[in-house]
């Protein structure tokens, strides 16, 4: 038997002995497993659970801590600590503990039922009702369906779909399956499987308003705005007074740009539920966006106060950059990130504004520390690897050759409207938006992730046995295909313009994807926006992304995917010669005029004052450079990236001879783009 197959019938065998109340024999079997790996999750957790049966409070104690500290959001070991703290009398702590169980793994009926019986002692009888409905909702699921809840919440995503997909195999209109299943698709990123299956079970339980916020969320992943809209209008109307209504409406509408109306309905949620952090969080947001910077931070600090625990408030005001944080909310932020038993996503938002709050007093050893803590808490929830970007990035070289580009090859939709500006994160492409939309004929919109959901397309349902099959399928395609892709990228990117003739479209991914920009849409516009490796890796490491950035959490990661970036940009260049420009963020800032000549020249467009001073363009603006361009251009953010000169090594060796050799100017043919 292999090493891991030895572990795994170790813990058979410890699971047997405890469902015969036989812990000191389990424990026996556990030692030699964990002194062969101590940080096992799954074994810690059972001996914390036979120590406290065997009454030795202090050693469960131990075992709990080391437990929570590598797993902080286990949902079991968050019940375990609460049973202890239960069993001491401590039925504050063991709320505390049970309430943050079920928000890590909804599907712990047991911890629903004994936070309900400890709200009912304090006479809170609503508040132990809702518990109780929980636990009994759970306990009344199939055991298939609840033993797949427990996966999905452990991260076990093909354990859970392969206990769903075999109950809907018998069961096929069961509602709470088809939820089930649907969230986990959308956690895997199969979000067309999701939308048809919540889909279809709104139409079993029309009046099942659980699932419309289900289905509701998944049309906005998948940039349907407009159906969005429609269904969370529905929901308002059916109830203008539900907060959770209200709140769904204010979200889509600022997903449609309508960030007047969004703050209106966050209002009438807060005159039902004042001081609810989560909302004043995403009034700041709108906020924010909108350009109403002073009512963003009030709202943001509204959050702190009512929860100094809210991490996303507290990130908010980080991530407005201009904001410094006083002495006195910095200890909070300190206070409330050593505290134990808090959320996985609260301590990593409170890091990252802590380095931020102290990169700000210039305490850069700190500001380090806490930014290096912040990203490997980040790392626990991804599944970045470089070995597989890198392959990514090679299938795009092998497949998408020359000849996909030759004036005889078949071509997708000739509208010439799109603009779209890529590269790395945090390399300058929010300042190179502001000047594009600053002109006349140019609507900014955002980074759209259409062109990464049309690829995910291509990739068919054997994407995990076929892993080439996207790029290699463009080769395949005829031009019919090709210009049928080309009008749904812009039927579904219509809502975000205001009628223009051209629009930028600004994720920085897309990079990864000009070939398919290419052959759908032969006449789009492609802008490379490029930044010192150092200056760009260093700010994308301290910047915490909502998602889609996975490789900014580590500096090996983020040079190699540099290096990894800068030579596929060298492929398109190589393929389709003269088709991209290449725009240098320090070229900007030392001479802003020439570069705008230069951009509006490539994009066909005239000279128009208005993109010199682009700070005075008021627009929406929704990335973490969004205070930044509403500001004239400035040096200042060019070498910051060396006061942490002493902790980049990793990132240096990473980058490799791409450190210094970065620019890799490529001559434009102004024509061959027109």
């Amino acid at each position: 038997m292999s090493a891991d197959e030895i572990q795994t019938e170790a813990l058979r065998t410890v699971e047997t002995h405890m469902r015969t109340g036989a812990f000191d024999r389990a424990l026996s079997v556990l030692e030699p497993v964990l002194n062969t790996d101590p940080d096992l999750v799954d074994a810690l957790y059972m001996r914390a659970v036979c120590q406290r049966y065997l009454k030795d409070t202090q050693a469960a104690r131990s075992t709990l801590d080391h437990l929570l500290r590598i797993a902080p959001e286990f949902g079991r070991a968050l019940q375990e600590d609460a049973h202890l703290f239960r069993d001491q009398g401590e039925t504050g702590r063991a709320l505390e503990s049970y309430r943050a169980a079920v928000r890590a793994n909804p599907a712990l009926h047991a911890a629903w039922s004994a936070q309900a019986r400890i709200l009912a002692a304090q006479g809170r009888t609503e508040d132990a009702r809702m518990a109780d409905l929980q636990a009994a909702q759970i306990k009344a699921l199939p055991p298939a369906l609840q033993a797949a809840m427990h996966h999905l919440h452990e991260n076990r995503l093909l354990k859970a779909e392969n206990l769903c997909r075999s109950w809907l195999t018998q069961h096929p209109k069961d509602v709470a399956g088809m939820r089930l299943l649907a969230e986990i698709g959308s956690r895997l990123g199969v979000l067309e499987d999701a939308e048809f299956l919540l889909e279809s079970a709104v139409t079993f339980e029309p009046d099942n308003a659980d699932l419309r916020v289900d289905y509701i969320r998944v049309l906005r992943k998948r940039q349907k705005f407009e159906k969005a809209l429609e269904e969370a209008q529905a929901l308002y109307d059916r109830d203008p007074k539900n907060p959770v209504f209200i709140s769904q409406l204010a979200i889509e509408r600022m997903q449609t740009g309508d960030y007047e109306r969004a703050v209106e309905l966050f209002d009438q949620v807060l005159e039902r539920a004042p001081g609810d952090p989560a909302t004043l969080t995403s009034r700041g947001h709108a906020l924010k966006t909108w350009g109403r910077s002073e009512d963003a931070i009030a709202s943001y600090q509204a959050a702190c106060e009512t929860d100094p625990a809210h991490g996303d408030a507290w990130y908010g005001l980080a991530n407005l950059k201009t904001y410094r944080f006083s002495a006195d909310e910095r200890a909070v932020m300190q206070a409330e990130d050593a505290r134990p038993g808090q959320p996985l996503q609260t301590r990593i938002n409170l890091n990252f504004a802590l380095g931020k709050a102290f990169e700000d007093e210039g305490d850069f050893a700190s500001a380090f520390e806490h930014y290096r803590s912040g990203n490997a808490l980040k790392t626990r929830q991804t599944r970045y690897t470089t070995d597989q970007i890198e392959r990514e990035f090679e299938a795009q070289k092998i497949y998408c050759t020359p000849e996909l580009f030759t004036p005889s090859a078949p071509k997708g939709d000739p509208s010439p409207d799109p603009i779209f500006i890529v590269g790395l994160p945090r390399a300058g492409s929010t300042l190179l938006e502001q000047i594009l939309a600053s002109h006349s004929q140019v609507d900014g919109t955002l980074e759209l992730p259409n062109i990464i959901s049309i690829s995910h397309s291509l990739r068919g349902r054997q994407r995990a046995s076929d892993k080439t099959r996207y790029p290699r399928i463009l080769s395949e395609l005829d031009g019919e295909a090709l210009a049928k892709l080309g009008r749904r990228y812009l039927e579904e990117t219509a809502i975000h313009r205001k009628g223009a003739p051209f629009f930028t479209d600004k994720m920085p991914n897309n990079f990864r994807h000009i070939g398919l920009i290419k052959a759908i849409l032969p006449n789009a516009k492609i802008i490379d926006a490029r930044r010192h490796p150092m200056a760009c890796c260093v700010s994308g490491f301290k910047q915490l992304f909502a998602e889609g950035q996975e490789f900014t959490y580590g500096l090996e990661e983020i040079g190699a995917y540099y290096r990894g970036y800068v030579d596929l940009m060298d492929h398109w260049d190589a393929v389709m010669p003269g088709q991209i420009l290449r725009v240098i963020h320090e070229d900007v800032v030392a001479d802003l005029e020439t570069q705008v000549r230069r951009i509006l020249d490539y994009c066909g467009l005239p000279f128009e004052a208005a993109c010199v001073e682009f700070h005075k363009t008021r627009r929406e603006v929704r990335t973490a450079s969004s205070e930044q361009v509403r500001q004239p251009i400035n040096t200042r953010g060019l070498e910051q990236w060396k006061a942490y000169d002493a902790w980049l090594d990793p990132l240096r060796d990473a980058l490799g001879p791409v450190r210094d050799d970065w620019r890799r100017d490529a001559p434009l043919d102004i024509a061959a783009c027109s």
